[in-house]
């Protein structure tokens, strides 16, 4: 899990044992979640960073946030990454993967999103991802 969130102008809000625990519930109850890959020197992937998560939240997935700095966390959803970039040719900056179940080793990827986007194209594109029961 990462260790900070980003809050209101920028500012890096630490996450507490807490929220890290209200997050794996999260990604545990969803039947879906959005792994977001991502680095720090992105700009692209910080001004999607204002609502992508929420985005997610309103469509009712689950959604994880992974800096490729971010080791733990990297480390933790590397083979979810690899099974659509092997070789991390073609990743965009960011890059959304739809996936069931994550952090099981029989995870399904369902699509994926590159690079950057406005809000409402975002939405469309994500939803449009998500498997229709």
């Amino acid at each position: 899990m990462p260790s900070v969130v980003e809050g209101g102008g920028g500012l890096a809000i630490p996450l507490t044992a807490y929220h890290r625990r209200q997050q794996c519930f999260a990604v545990a109850m969803a039947p879906f979640t959005v792994v977001k890959f991502s680095s720090e020197d992105c700009g692209t992937c910080h001004r999607m960073g204002h609502y992508d998560a929420k985005v997610a939240e309103e469509l009712g997935l689950a959604f994880v946030s992974v800096m490729l700095q971010d080791t733990d966390t990297y480390r933790r959803y590397r083979k979810v990454l690899l099974a659509q970039y092997p070789t991390k040719d073609g990743m965009g900056w960011p890059t959304y993967l739809l996936v069931s179940a994550p952090e099981e080793p029989d995870f399904v990827i369902h699509g994926e999103l590159k690079g950057g986007m406005p809000k409402g194209d975002f939405r469309e594109r994500l939803l449009a991802l998500v498997p229709q029961e």
